[in-house]
């Protein structure tokens, strides 16, 4: 009985015991757990799936928009430099054009 009791406190045998669970318990835990596992996974994944596409979707849409955003800007100072360059050939220094200050201002509000 001693020889029992220390072959059971030792390493190897415990390790070997674990080893030898495992092996009959995993096959059955897959049986078992696979039907409840499985359309879990495919949820997991569909839901990732739509999250990824909505997070496209709202990218493209904010690329729309800095695009939109940066073409006001251009068309704002295109219009500033052709005020600047008309008021430095006529030598009067005035006012921006009308529209320049409406592009401002509807860069403003968006």
């Amino acid at each position: 009985m001693a020889q029992f009791d220390a072959l059971l406190k030792s390493d190897l045998a415990r390790s070997v015991a674990i080893g030898v669970g495992a092996v009959i318990l995993v096959p059955v835990a897959v049986k078992v757990l696979a039907p409840i596992l499985r359309p879990l996974a495919r949820s997991t994944l569909k839901a990732g799936i739509m999250a990824y596409e909505k997070g496209r979707e709202a990218v493209a849409e904010l690329g729309e928009v800095m695009d939109d955003l940066v073409a006001e800007v251009q068309e704002e100072l295109q219009l500033s430099r052709e005020h600047e360059q008309a008021q430095a050939s006529q030598g009067v220094r005035d006012e921006p054009p009308q529209g320049a200050t409406q592009a401002a201002s509807k860069g403003s509000k968006a």
